[in-house]
């Protein structure tokens, strides 16, 4: 019998190669762990790197696997622009998880477009949803390797995910290299501290 604290409803936006796949393996992992069904899918541009990439996570959802417009609880921002691309599929009351790092894509690396003030794109997100922002590519850094900053956003869904944090670590340490073990569970900390603890 699923419970209505076992659903969630998550969207994970990004682009090729910040590790959205990853992020959304460990959070389906632990939640099969825990006897949550899952219903996902994936849709992205990874034949080209650097090109968007969204992934739904319906979590104690027995319907189909993409989730519907409005329908999300959860929106894990992993670049700026892409929650603003993928907002419409967030719930009114739901919230906005974004990482304030921007990834330039060659358009305007190459000068041809620009790229807007991410304060802009925050002020954009807040005028509609909550909004926890933070640089989890800093953060990333700080742990240790700039790679963890998909852990780090991780981290930082934990307090709103219907599993554990320590079957979260223990579906981390299980799913990254031995070598990067430590380094990866300090950044899943470091993006949990970023989110106020009302929210578990």
């Amino acid at each position: 019998m699923i419970t209505d604290k076992e659903k969630l409803e998550l969207v994970i936006s990004g682009v090729g190669g910040q590790g959205a796949i990853l992020a959304s393996d460990i959070i389906g992992k632990a939640a099969v762990l825990k006897g949550i069904p899952i219903r996902a899918a994936e849709t992205h541009g990874m034949a080209q790197r650097g090109g968007s990439v969204v992934n739904h996570i319906r979590l104690g959802c027995e319907l189909g696997s993409m989730i519907p417009l409005h329908g999300a609880d959860v929106l894990l921002a992993l670049e700026p622009a892409e929650a603003l691309r993928y907002i419409d599929l967030l719930s009114g009351n739901g919230v906005v998880i974004v990482n304030t790092e921007p990834v330039l894509p060659v358009t305007v690396t190459s000068g041809g477009n620009d790229y807007p003030d991410v304060s802009k794109i925050v002020e954009v997100l807040k005028s509609t949803h909550k909004v926890i922002a933070f640089n989890a590519s800093e953060l990333a850094i700080k742990a240790g390797h700039p790679q963890t900053m998909n852990v780090v956003m991780v981290g930082a869904a934990s307090k709103y995910l219907p599993v554990g944090k320590d079957l979260l670590i223990d579906c981390i340490k299980e799913m990254v290299p031995p070598k990067t073990v430590d380094i990866n569970v300090r950044a899943f900390e470091l993006g949990r501290e970023q989110v106020p603890s009302h929210n578990q």
